[in-house]
């Protein structure tokens, strides 16, 4: 197994999970969420834990899906937490994660909101 890169600012998460997802690496992806991390995904549901989360990623993965990099609105971070997000480039709704500093000063997702829409 190679050593993948970490992220070192809660913002280099989003540049690798477009990365990684962009190679098929669903372990990769995976690699970027705490081992108990909550994603809201799929739509009206919950996907708990990095190895469900590898799980569900190699389902998205197969249909070899393009993801293009999104310009983040500003970090917020208070302590070992940080508030990421980016607006979709389609307009509609927002992204969210939280991400928590790791030991080792890298930082992984703990809670990961893909899809926020207005409400009607």
């Amino acid at each position: 197994m190679t050593e993948r890169e970490k992220a070192m600012r809660p913002e280099d998460i989003t540049r690798l999970f477009v990365e990684r997802s962009n190679a098929g690496d669903a372990a990769g992806v995976a690699a970027l969420y705490e081992a108990d991390a909550v994603l809201a995904y799929p739509p009206g549901a919950t996907t708990v834990g990095r190895e469900a989360i590898r799980e569900l990623w190699e389902r998205v993965l197969e249909n070899r899906p393009r993801f293009e990099p999104e310009e983040p609105l500003p970090t917020l971070v208070s302590g070992n937490l940080a508030l990421t997000s980016t607006p979709p480039r389609d307009g509609a709704g927002a992204r969210a994660q939280v991400a928590r500093r790791q030991p080792d000063g890298s930082w992984l997702r703990v809670l990961d909101q893909p899809e926020f829409v207005a409400p009607r």
